[in-house]
């Protein structure tokens, strides 16, 4: 963008073919918004709908898979990360462990979701992120002012798990722009999409 103010107002085009005018001697930054721009479906809500749907096909036969999913997404802490052992999962739903650890591996597959060290995981921020403040891991410095928690920031999160070298390559395929979610086409012959 430039900017004179011999010239009068500058314009700024958009993708949508919209123009923003700006006065004479006035300057804007131009940056994406967090919360609208970068998530699968394009659009950040607290957990991404699309991926919802798309839970709701890819683990059809499988639905103990969408029951642990979503006991993870209502597990979150602010930045999508969850401090939990497979035996808590377990007992918490009335499971055993085995079956448990079985679908965190179909979820890791899938690229839902990714263990960052013994019993803490993260879900996928571009499918589903619990925002808001969150205070600094021990050790850990604090990125804000004194008193405050840090926010969590989307975007930044998304592109330090594309530059994260031990995230798994399905993780960061869910978490890049514009991700397309595979979507299974054949069907069973009683209706059910198979893959």
């Amino acid at each position: 963008m430039r900017s004179s103010t011999s010239r009068g107002p500058t314009a700024y085009s958009r993708s949508s073919g919209s123009t923003i005018e700006l006065p004479a001697g006035h300057a804007a930054q131009v940056f994406p918004v967090g919360s609208s721009t970068g998530f699968i479906g394009e659009a950040f809500s607290m957990d991404s709908l699309e991926f919802m749907r798309w839970a709701a096909v890819r683990y059809d036969s499988d639905r103990f898979v969408l029951v642990v999913l979503f006991h993870l997404m209502g597990s979150q802490k602010p930045g999508g990360l969850i401090e939990v052992k497979h035996e808590d999962v377990a007992e918490h739903l009335g499971y055993s462990r085995p079956h448990i650890s079985r679908v965190f591996n179909v979820l890791e597959a899938d690229g839902a979701l990714r263990r960052v060290q013994r019993g803490l995981y993260q879900l996928n921020p571009a499918a589903s992120l619990r925002g808001g403040l969150r205070e600094p891991r021990k050790g850990e410095k604090k990125r804000s002012k004194a008193g405050m928690s840090d926010r969590v920031e989307q975007l930044d999160l998304l592109r330090e798990i594309m530059e994260d070298p031990d995230a798994p390559e399905a993780f960061r395929a869910m978490a890049a722009p514009g991700a397309k979610l595979e979507v299974r086409k054949e069907s069973d012959g009683e209706g059910k999409a198979t893959s």
